[in-house]
């Protein structure tokens, strides 16, 4: 049995050595990310474990989804036998958020000897190159760059638009925005339960910015917030875009910011992860929209009786 406990802030700084440069591509594998998303239904614990650290996800009600990460090691992959032995330590069944990566590493067959193997789709992540969506060159990009010149026309170079860095003086602001974003797409209603752990998640970075390795902008009209974006570290070459907010009413607003984020918050990365869609329709067809390099499939193992 492992000595699990609660992931809270102040943890970031105890367990990130295990993070740094680790090799999975899914957004899931973020310190930051894990622990943020942490709300009434949901509670991250971890562990350490040999070299490496285990995360453990409690749910309060729907106790089937508890779960756990692959094991987190600067050092090496965990193979499916190991993963059984963790699993029965953790006194788990299941792991999420496992890159189709792991599987194609050993083997398909060797996988399915100990596990059953379930494609996740909802929380595959769409990975584009840092440098395209920088650049926004070339025809398929041709009406992003109208929709960020007619935001341009409206607003930007009239001195009505202001971008800078978020800090602990400026974090409320967001949080202000954010509860107009959320009550612009309804994301409080009971259909939309992963928008309002996304904002519970938000609320929590934005609550504890300090404490976590972040790098993030806002973008102001007319000193209002109208919009925020904050990214995190993930592997050597990818950082993810952890939060991207803005106001949909404004025409070419998002675009502009996206571009803004691109250029701004992933220097030195090769790769710019913007998540999953979670099965959202709307979501997909943004994501679609700004043609992603690959997609890193996510899948669930689920241990063998």
């Amino acid at each position: 049995m492992m000595n699990f406990s609660q992931l809270t802030p102040p943890d970031y700084a105890k367990y990130r050595h295990y993070f740094e440069n680790q090799r999975y591509e899914l957004c899931a594998y973020s310190l930051a990310s894990i622990i943020a998303w942490s709300n009434n239904e949901y509670k991250p614990y971890g562990a350490e474990y040999e070299d490496a650290f285990i995360v453990a996800a409690e749910f309060t009600e729907e106790k089937q989804n508890r779960h756990l990460l692959l094991p987190i090691s600067p050092e090496r992959m965990f193979s499916p036998e190991e993963l059984v032995d963790v699993a029965r330590l953790a006194e788990h069944r299941q792991y999420w958020f496992v890159p189709q990566d792991y599987i194609d590493h050993f083997g398909q067959a060797l996988v399915e000897r100990y596990f059953t193997i379930k494609h996740h789709a909802a929380y595959d992540d769409y990975v584009y190159r840092a440098q395209d969506l920088a650049e926004l060159k070339g025809n398929r990009y041709s009406k992003k760059r109208n929709l960020i010149n007619q935001f341009r026309r409206e607003y930007d170079g009239t001195e009505r638009v202001s971008i800078e860095p978020i800090a602990a003086d400026n974090a409320e602001a967001c949080m202000v925005f954010l509860e107009e974003w959320c009550q612009e797409r309804d994301c409080d209603a009971d259909d939309q339960f992963d928008l309002a752990c996304e904002k519970q998640a938000a609320i929590n970075t934005l609550v504890h910015y300090d404490a976590f390795d972040l790098k993030g902008i806002l973008l102001r009209i007319d000193g209002k917030v109208c919009a925020f974006g904050i990214s995190a570290p993930l592997t050597a070459d990818m950082a993810t875009l952890q939060y991207e907010k803005a106001l949909g009413s404004i025409k070419g607003l998002y675009q502009y910011f996206d571009n803004a984020c691109a250029r701004m918050l992933f220097n030195g990365y090769t790769y710019l992860n913007k998540e999953s869609d979670m099965g959202i329709p709307g979501l997909t067809k943004a994501k679609k929209s700004y043609y992603p390099e690959k997609m890193v499939h996510s899948v669930r193992l689920i241990l063998n009786d």
